[in-house]
C-alpha cells in the first residue's frame, strides 16, 4: 500500500487499489482514500470532459503525490467503470442492473458516448419496471423509441397509474399515457368490443397510437400500419488492454482488433 502522510498528523493514509493500480499505468487518480493508476489513453480518446480537465493541469496525475482527484464517485463505482476496459471477458460476466446504471451515469457525466451506448445496450436486456425505465431513460436523455414496450405496459394494465407513480414521471409522459389509453379504448370500441378497456386494442394499433402520441422517431409506421423491420445498431466497442488487471497491461493500439469489447456513473471532478 502507498501512503501520503499519516494518521498522526491528521492526514489519512492513501492506498493502492488492489486491481487497478497498474505497473505500466500513466495516469493516477485518487478516489476517496484510494489511488488508481491506469492508462490515460482511455480517457483522452473519447471523453472531451477529461481532455479539457487534463489540459487545465498537465502535470496532475503524473504521480501518486499529484494524483488527479475525482469527487462525487465511490471507490467501488470507479472500479466498476474501469472494469469494462480491463476485462476482455466482460460480455460473459453477468452483472446486475445497478452495475450498468452506475456506468450509465458516469459515462453521461464524464462524456463517454460509446461507454454510454454500451450501458444502454446492456440495460435493454433487463426486465425493468416501466416507471423506473421511463424515469431513467428521461434522466439520461436516452432515445425514447426504446421506451415503446414500457409505454405499452402502462397503457394495457388494468388500473391507472398511482399518484406516487405520476409524481415520478414528467407531466407530458403522464398526459401522453392517458391520451393513449383513451384512444386505445375508442379504437377497441370501433372494432366492436363491448365495454372495452385499453388492454383490448391490438398490439399493432397500440403501437401506432403510442408512436403518434410520443412522436417516437425510431418507429414510423408504413402505409399499411405495420412497423418496418428495425435494423440492429452495431454493438459499440471499446479497445481494451492486455493481458489482465493484476499484471502489466498495455492498451491496444488505435485501430487494433485485439480484445474489442463494447462500451458505457456519476461524478464530476471537483
Amino acid at each position: 500500500m502507498a501512503h501520503t502522510g499519516n494518521s498522526h498528523n491528521g492526514v489519512s493514509p492513501v492506498h493502492h487499489h488492489p486491481d487497478f493500480y497498474l505497473k505500466d499505468g500513466n495516469i493516477t487518480f485518487i478516489v476517496q482514500d484510494t489511488l488508481f493508476r491506469v492508462h490515460r489513453h482511455f480517457f483522452e480518446c473519447e471523453s472531451q470532459f477529461f481532455v479539457k480537465e487534463f489540459a487545465k493541469t498537465p502535470r496532475e496525475g503524473t504521480s501518486d503525490s499529484s494524483a488527479f482527484r475525482l469527487d462525487k464517485v465511490t471507490i467501488a463505482d470507479f472500479a466498476n467503470f474501469l472494469w469494462v476496459w480491463y476485462s476482455p471477458s466482460y460480455r460473459r460476466e453477468k452483472k446486475p442492473k445497478d452495475y450498468w446504471l452506475t456506468i450509465l451515469e458516469l459515462s453521461t457525466v464524464w462524456q463517454f458516448p460509446e461507454m454510454k451506448k454500451l450501458a444502454i445496450d446492456e440495460l435493454q436486456n433487463f426486465d425493468i419496471e416501466p416507471i423506473e425505465k421511463i424515469t431513467t431513460y428521461d434522466r439520461y436523455q436516452i432515445d425514447r423509441s426504446l421506451l415503446l414496450p414500457a409505454y405499452k405496459l402502462l397503457c394495457k394494465r388494468a388500473g391507472r397509474m398511482s399518484i406516487e407513480e405520476g409524481e415520478q414521471l414528467k407531466l407530458h409522459t403522464v398526459l401522453g399515457i392517458q391520451e393513449a389509453r383513451e384512444r386505445a379504448i375508442r379504437s377497441a370500441a370501433e372494432s366492436g368490443c363491448r365495454s372495452p378497456t385499453s388492454a383490448d386494442v391490438g398490439d399493432e394499433e397500440l403501437d401506432k397510437i403510442l408512436i403518434d402520441v410520443f412522436s417516437l422517431k425510431g418507429h414510423t409506421a408504413n402505409r399499411q400500419g405495420a412497423q418496418p423491420q428495425a435494423q440492429p445498431e452495431p454493438v459499440p466497442t471499446i479497445k481494451t488492454p492486455t493481458p489482465n488487471v493484476n499484471g502489466t497491461s498495455k492498451p491496444s493500439a488505435p485501430g487494433s482488433n485485439d480484445n474489442k469489447p463494447n462500451k458505457p456513473t456519476g461524478s464530476g471532478r471537483r
